[in-house]
């Protein structure tokens, strides 16, 4: 039987490595392609502005950078004066070219509470052992001990002297 499983499993993983090649990869996100944006001056942005070569601009406010995508499906990126921003964004909407702003990611903060959450477990698991390990000393000592006639037991009324009278 494990012969078999074997040999099935075998064959299955040669026939993948064989179609890789053709196969197409599927992806949960989609397919992710790669920008590379070619630095130029603001002059040249300028330029490309006023000539309508633009299609659409997404603006990065940190660095103050342009990233620009021209109408010929090439990619530039430009560096832009801070107060020029405004004036520039109403400019290219004017004529027309999609505006995006980039938002500024936010940092998740550390998952605190999910360490506590270990922490007070492997306490309660440490605890719980203790209170196992003390009830079955317990009982062992129980246990060992000798099971006597009941003579000579303190509280025992059997065990109390014949009342003289």
């Amino acid at each position: 039987m494990m012969r078999s499983v074997r040999r099935g499993l075998g064959a299955l993983a040669a026939c993948v490595v064989a179609l890789a090649p053709v196969l197409p990869v599927a992806s949960a996100v989609g397919a992710v392609t790669v920008i590379h944006y070619k630095h130029e001056s603001y002059q040249a942005f300028q330029r490309q502005l006023a000539a309508g070569q633009i299609r659409a601009v997404t603006f990065n406010k940190k660095p103050h950078s342009v990233r620009v995508t021209l109408k010929d499906g090439s990619h530039v990126l430009a560096i832009y004066p801070s107060h020029d921003e405004p004036q520039l964004a109403a400019q290219l909407t004017g004529k027309g070219v999609t505006v995006a702003v980039l938002k500024p990611k936010v940092k998740a903060k550390p998952a605190v509470h999910h360490t506590l959450r270990y922490i007070a477990g492997g306490i309660l698991v440490i605890v719980i052992f203790a209170i196992l390990a003390v009830l079955l000393i317990g009982r062992r000592r129980n246990m060992a001990q000798p099971p006597g006639d009941g003579a000579g037991q303190a509280g025992d009324p059997s065990s109390a002297p014949p009342a003289a009278g």
